[in-house]
């Protein structure tokens, strides 16, 4: 486990990007005029920007490079969608109310928050009201002791209504994949019934937080990036030699049950081979996320991928790792990358009696014994009446899984909890050879599901800068281009007519070039350097008068992390921040 640090120290930094993420416009608690909602945010100009770089990056990279569709489903579903997907049985937090102010509060943040607990959501409730006791907690909001008060589980699902009069209950979803699944016989044509394919979507998502808190870390609305990747478990294989040398810090089950267990060093290859990562499938997209982390600007220094322990898995996850990312010395989950099997295909086929199976064609057809059933309806009904035909069903499914069931006198059956004997004969039960072109399979499904929000604080923390320069001092973002909510500021050096309609027509040129850009006049140039740096914007172009009584007489161009400057002629100007935007040329390889 990693060292505690004071809550003081740890959030020191969190609590002056929050500050700066108001007064700049990068993201803030909505509904301010009414006294504000806990868990809603709203973000600002510079921060929906950057919010939108982060998912046309997530989408290059994880859509458009990988070949994937991607859809935009409805952030509001009919209850029997999650009926099938387990959400309103299993989709649960642990709750516990003070008995002094009556507020609530997740337990297993309290049990972290002051104790050496690092993953209390993973502990059974019993265990949770053990530790709280043992460690005399106290309420968060007015320190009345905790001991004793009942711990219990807490749907986060938000409820809603469908239509007027009789309304059909829904529920907002708290996940986009179910978008993905319940469309998932329709999808499948799309993709010509061939497999593997994968399907995304990036959209909103909704959960009744107990306690939302650190801004926007925990909120009850947020956006996620999801991509749900449909395999054939017995023939495809990732392409793992593309992703086997990136380097890797893994945190695996067993190194958090043992004592003084430790972060492992590896790569993707030697990871699978000596058995840390058992999905290659998983295996790959973790080899294909930390490149991409790195490149939007989250510090690799302060990243790792955490196995899930077995406690805390979702009901629909077979295996799970989490991206996690440093913030002030605690580790958040930033994604998931989950083994879902063919649990919510299945769950969806089992509920809704549509199709959610591909035919996987032979290369040649072949031969093959079944067992089917017949059953004597002229027996089966008087005897069974409406429940016949569930007899029918439970009569083919036993064929199809243990044929010897059929080689006595009767057989037998469950239905609804009870045993019924059958007669043999009545049953119409045959083994037949029967030529196949292929079969129907139910697909397995890998999901890399990113939290849109958690990224984009993250990479605001990470680049989060305090310096001096010429003896004052100064904040600014060290944000990628990539991602900068804006590339380049354009300036007039002084408020003057003509330098002025010069900049203006630079700001155009840059637009037109398709780079963002901000005109700003307001204020001594210093002071212009000092916002643009607040806000992330990695250059600065002064017009000065030189640039306007010379032919060619260039602008101060300023790099936001070294503050240095060089010139450049107007007429190069688009072309070059164009490449050094790309990736393609270095601000350094400039002339002075």
């Amino acid at each position: 486990m990693s060292e505690r640090e004071p809550a003081a120290e740890r959030e020191r930094t969190s609590e002056k990007l929050v500050e700066l993420a108001k007064r700049r416009g990068y993201f803030f608690q909505s509904s301010g005029a009414y006294g504000g909602v806990g868990g809603f945010y709203t973000f600002g100009p510079q921060g929906a920007a950057l919010k939108g770089n982060v998912e046309d990056a997530w989408r290059d990279r994880f859509a458009v490079a990988e070949g994937n569709m991607e859809i935009d489903a409805p952030t509001i579903m009919p209850e029997p969608v999650f009926e099938a997907s387990g959400h309103l049985d299993g989709f649960d937090d642990m709750l516990v109310e003070c008995p002094e102010c009556g507020e609530s509060h997740r337990a297993d943040h309290v049990v972290e928050d002051e104790t050496e607990y690092e993953d209390a959501e993973s502990l059974p409730i019993p265990e949770v009201e053990d530790v709280i006791a043992e460690y005399e907690l106290v309420c968060p909001s007015c320190g009345a002791g905790l001991a004793g008060q009942a711990v219990d589980a807490f749907n986060l699902m938000f409820a809603t209504t469908i239509g007027p009069g009789d309304s059909d209950p829904g529920y907002l979803r708290p996940e986009t994949a179910q978008g993905i699944f319940v469309e998932f016989p329709r999808l499948k044509e799309y993709a010509r019934n061939q497999l593997p394919f994968g399907v995304t979507q990036i959209g909103r998502a909704y959960r009744n937080e107990i306690s939302p808190r650190r801004s926007i870390i925990r909120t009850r609305e947020f956006t996620q990036a999801e991509l749900e990747y449909f395999i054939d478990p017995e023939a495809d294989e990732p392409d793992l030699e593309s992703v086997a040398d990136v380097e890797v810090t893994l945190y695996p089950a067993s190194e958090q049950n043992a004592d003084g267990g430790e972060e492992i060093r590896t790569t993707i290859g030697e990871a699978v081979d000596d058995g840390t990562i058992a999905s290659p499938w998983v295996a790959y997209f973790l080899g294909v996320a930390k490149p991409w982390y790195d490149a939007v600007g989250v510090d690799m220094d302060r990243f790792r991928f955490r196995q899930h322990l077995s406690g805390e898995r979702a009901h629909y996850a077979a295996d799970c790792w989490d991206a996690e990312s440093e913030i002030d010395g605690n580790w958040i989950e930033m994604a998931g990358f989950a083994y879902r099997s063919d649990y919510d295909l299945s769950k969806h086929a089992e509920h809704s009696g549509d199709r959610f199976t591909v035919f996987k064609q032979y290369d040649e057809p072949k031969t093959v014994e079944r067992a089917t059933v017949d059953p004597d309806m002229s027996y089966l009904g008087p005897e069974f009446g409406g429940d016949a035909q569930a007899v029918v069903s439970e009569l083919e499914a036993l064929a199809a899984r243990d044929r010897s069931a059929f080689e006595g006198d009767a057989v037998e059956i469950d239905l609804e909890g009870e045993t019924h004997e059958i007669p043999v004969e009545k049953t119409g039960f045959a083994v037949e050879e029967q030529t196949e072109a292929g079969k129907h399979i139910t697909p397995h499904v890998i999901e890399p599901s990113f939290g849109v929000d958690r990224l984009v604080y993250t990479v605001l923390h990470h680049a989060y800068r305090e310096d001096e320069v010429a003896g004052e001092e100064r904040t600014f973002l060290e944000l990628d281009p990539e991602v900068a909510p804006t590339f380049v500021g354009v300036f007039p050096l002084q408020n003057d007519d003509e330098l002025e309609d010069a900049a203006r027509d630079i700001a155009a040129d840059l637009r037109e070039a398709g780079l963002s850009v901000t005109y700003d006049d307001s204020g001594n140039i210093g002071r212009r350097y000092r916002r643009q740096d607040e806000v992330g914007t990695p250059f600065c172009v002064t017009v000065d008068y030189e640039s306007i009584e010379r032919d060619e007489g260039g602008v101060t161009v300023r790099e936001r992390d070294s503050t240095e400057q060089k010139r450049l002629a107007i007429g190069e100007l688009a072309e070059t921040l164009s490449a050094i935007r790309a990736g393609d040329l270095a601000f350094e390889e400039l002339g002075e």
